[in-house]
């Protein structure tokens, strides 16, 4: 047992060996580039909200290019496919399935670390709330503008934009995606420290792949309700908008209150950070 507590004490003490003290700086970092983001995605939907609302040149655009994009050579069912990857029926599910996997992930490692006890069932909680918020935020848009849809839509009922199929899919899937990269970074953490491998850049790299195939299904989202006459574009990227507001409030959330996972608490493992944000970035 002693000779156990001298070599972790010679361990802490060797400055080439992994410094698992948390780093409030990191922490700090990923707060502002989080609220850099909310913040420029609340601009832009305000800039397009506003041109929605005044039937501004950017509006007039719009319906001609969503005319243009009803009208073309996407296949009708594959377009339908993805437009139906928006509805609730199909997002949430995938996110409860994935954030129960995560809340079992987290719970075998949870735990004291450094930075503070672990609460594994907060990613998996605030990412319903945050998917719960997507009808709070898009409806009253919705009810106050009362926009028309494309010719398809047209004597259906008033009131697209934002997208809510739009919304509820980056939320959904953009959710999916941040918990699936900080489970298996706050797994990952525990190896690091053993093992000084090219795993880390595996890690990230598959972190940046995750990232990609949530923009391109999300895009290919888009794509479908448009394609199908159920959106104006400006409709979709309005609900891209407010999930550029979600995703990152998340984010503060669960690092400031989900205890040490990844790179952020649990751990500067060669000088990378692990966080949930980290290998998206």
């Amino acid at each position: 047992m002693r000779g156990r507590l001298v070599g972790r004490a010679r361990r802490s003490r060797d400055p080439d060996g992994p410094d698992d003290s948390p780093d409030p700086a990191r922490g700090a970092w990923s707060a502002r580039r989080c609220g850099l983001v909310a913040l420029c995605s609340a601009l832009l939907f305000a800039l397009v909200t506003w041109q929605v609302a005044a039937h501004g040149a950017v509006r007039g655009l719009d319906e001609r290019l969503g005319r243009e994009v009803a009208a073309s050579a996407v296949p009708g069912p594959l377009a339908q496919f993805l437009a139906d990857l928006g509805d609730t029926t199909v997002a949430l599910p995938v996110l409860l399935v994935a954030a129960g996997w995560v809340l079992w992930r987290l719970r075998r490692g949870a735990g004291n670390g450094p930075g503070g006890p672990v609460r594994a069932w907060l990613p998996p909680v605030a990412a319903l709330g945050a998917l719960a918020a997507v009808p709070a935020l898009v409806v009253p848009f919705k009810v106050w503008l009362d926009r028309p849809g494309p010719p398809r839509m047209a004597g259906s009922h008033e009131g697209f934009y934002p997208s809510g199929h739009g919304a509820t899919a980056a939320v959904a899937y953009g959710l999916v995606a941040l918990l699936l990269i900080r489970a298996y970074a706050g797994r990952r953490d525990d190896r690091a420290a053993r093992r000084r491998s090219g795993r880390r850049d595996v890690a990230a790299l598959a972190a940046r792949l995750v990232a990609v195939a949530t923009g391109l299904l999300n895009a290919g989202v888009g794509l479908g309700l448009v394609r199908q006459g159920y959106h104006w574009p400006l409709d979709v990227l309005g609900g891209w908008c407010l999930a550029g507001v979600l995703l990152p409030l998340w984010c503060v959330v669960c690092d400031r209150w989900g205890g040490p996972t990844g790179g952020q608490a649990g751990g500067r493992t060669g000088g990378r950070n692990t966080g949930p944000g980290a290998g998206a970035g």
